[in-house]
């Protein structure tokens, strides 16, 4: 019984630590680095923080992978963090590219040559796109083959009514027929 309850603890414990290495937040504190927002659509800008640089530090961006270039980080955005934007090119293709930043030491405590990165996904559609298109209702009927009382078009479904009333009238016809033993 002793064995489960430490099997169950160090379960436990395993899973709080990966919860909080994989919140974006905690990682900022440890230095990371934090870009917002994580996934993109062409054109639009971007912001890049870390606390990795220490108080007054500065870093150097680089974004060129997407096809920014270079970017600068300067302080501020919270205590001891760095800050920055640059605008993904509206000719970037969707894929995940590595942002990275270099502390440059400048500042009381910063740290010299400190290299930080993450990944940015551009996207082709954001989902707010997608929502603005999918905004619209549509109008109209929707030609399916199957009509109905209140179909497009009365001529036709009166049409198809009388076809399957004369189809009624003479397959009772033919079924009374059969039952009276008269040949056909």
């Amino acid at each position: 019984m002793m064995r489960i309850a430490r099997l169950l603890t160090g379960t436990a414990l395993a899973a709080a630590t990966a919860g909080a290495l994989a919140d974006p937040a905690s990682a900022a504190a440890g230095g990371d680095l934090v870009i917002t927002p994580a996934t993109v659509t062409p054109g639009k800008p971007v912001t890049v923080h870390t606390a990795a640089c220490g108080s007054g530090g500065t870093a150097a961006g680089d974004a060129s992978a997407v096809g920014a270039g270079r970017f600068t980080l300067a302080p501020g955005g919270g205590p001891g963090e760095v800050t920055g934007r640059f605008e993904v090119p509206p000719s970037a293709q969707p894929g995940t590219y590595e942002i990275a930043a270099k502390c440059s030491g400048a500042g009381g405590s910063g740290v010299k040559n400190k290299r930080v990165a993450a990944d940015l996904v551009v996207t082709v559609t954001s989902t707010a796109a997608a929502a603005e298109r999918h905004a619209t209702q549509p109008k109209g009927h929707v030609k399916t083959g199957v009509g109905g009382a209140l179909g497009p078009d009365p001529l036709q479904t009166a049409a198809g009514v009388a076809a399957l009333a004369v189809a009624a009238a003479g397959g009772t016809w033919l079924l009374h027929r059969r039952a009276r033993g008269d040949r056909i």
